[in-house]
């Protein structure tokens, strides 16, 4: 058989590289005459740069840059072969994963590290930069990345506000104009909400980020009002700028990148495109995907979404393996999922200690789950 495994990271856990590895090494235990072809994927989040570094020439720039709260973190960017285009991580610098769960805090952190990301990327001579954005801790509409790009928010007064999205309930306008050199920006990303409102970046993923519903209401209030100066300040700014689909993405980042001229991308489609994944789907006999909560969410455009998706469409089974398993049978197997297994499960479930273990124990669940579907699967 030839089995295609393409999983996203588990988060907080493995990377999508290290999933991808568990997986094929569990198989080969069982059936090691079957030919395993790994694909790790990234929808724009955690692991962007790393999933593309593997499969396209270029080289790796090391940045340093901040998290955010601030403090020194080391990121990169990877540049093409050509050094036309330079490919950008948001998360290295507004990654959840750099705070611990007590410093999760949208009324203060901030997109600042992800401006000096870009402003590397310009410096090299890069004429278009492709954002992946996903998993960030921030709400702050891309004010700090302004600020880092010399188009600094103001108070009446004209003094730069401090960091985090809470500040932006006084913003009164941008001091200076964003130094890009010309550089084309694109949002890689496959979330589609707009930036204010119910299904907003502050109602929507504001609690996951540590946001209190008073804090929510806040940071709402606060996005509209920093929404409506960057359209008058702006040049070149889109109308509506806080109703554009994926404005939300990140905590408002693809906002910032649209009022930058920016436009927005698939994530999933354009790492398919680049690691060459759709010859792979038509000569796959299985493909294995997976992330660590496979959720209702999952199946609004991430990357178990499109890999089931395309799985189907060529009337190929798709097994989903994930920390952990919520999303409905019907809808799952509607999206193209012919199965899917729980690490969480796999453990002894709850409440007999199977969260911890799967936390604790990711590659050797995954590695058992592997070989259990090479024993069913395998010719």
């Amino acid at each position: 058989m030839r089995i295609l495994i393409c999983p996203d990271k588990f988060a907080g856990t493995l990377s999508a590289r290290q999933v991808a590895e568990a997986v094929r090494d569990g198989w080969r235990e069982v059936a090691p005459g079957d030919e395993l072809v790994s694909r790790p994927l990234s929808d724009g989040g955690p692991g962007f740069v790393e999933v593309l570094a593997a499969a396209l020439p270029g080289r790796r720039v090391p940045v340093r840059t901040v998290d955010p709260l601030g403090r020194p973190v080391e990121g990169e960017i990877l540049l093409t072969a050509d050094g036309g285009t330079a490919y950008v991580e948001s998360a290295q610098a507004c990654g959840l994963h750099l705070l611990a769960p007590d410093e999760r805090d949208p009324l203060r952190t901030s997109s600042y590290g992800l401006g000096a990301l870009l402003a590397t990327a310009a410096e090299a001579g890069a004429r278009r930069a492709v954002v992946g954005l996903g998993g960030s801790a921030v709400n702050d509409g891309g004010a700090g990345l302004l600020a880092a790009l010399n188009a600094v928010p103001v108070d009446a007064s004209g003094t730069a506000l401090p960091y985090g999205g809470a500040a932006l309930r006084a913003v009164e306008g941008l001091v200076g104009r964003p130094q890009l050199r010309g550089m084309e920006l694109v949002a890689a990303t496959d979330v589609d909400n707009p930036l204010t409102g119910l299904t907003g970046a502050s109602n929507v993923f504001g609690p996951q980020k540590g946001a209190s519903r008073e804090d929510v209401l806040l940071l709402d209030d606060a996005l509209r009002r920093f929404a409506e100066v960057l359209e008058r300040d702006l040049p070149g700014c889109p109308s509506g700028l806080a109703g554009l689909p994926g404005a939300g993405a990140a905590g408002g980042l693809g906002a910032a990148l649209f009022a930058l001229g920016g436009r927005c991308e698939s994530g999933i489609d354009l790492v398919t495109r680049l690691t060459g994944l759709d010859a792979a789907y038509d000569e796959a006999d299985l493909v294995i995907t997976g992330e660590g909560s496979f959720d209702h969410q999952s199946l609004r455009g991430k990357v178990v979404a499109g890999v089931a998706g395309a799985a189907r469409d060529r009337g190929v089974p798709c097994v989903v393996l994930a920390g952990r398993v919520s999303a409905g049978r019907r809808e799952s197997a509607a999206a193209g999922v012919t199965e899917a297994y729980s690490l969480v499960e796999h453990f002894g479930g709850e409440p007999h200690g199977g969260v911890e273990r799967a936390m604790e124990r990711p590659a050797e669940g995954l590695r058992a789950l592997a070989a259990r579907l090479a024993g069913q699967w395998s010719r």
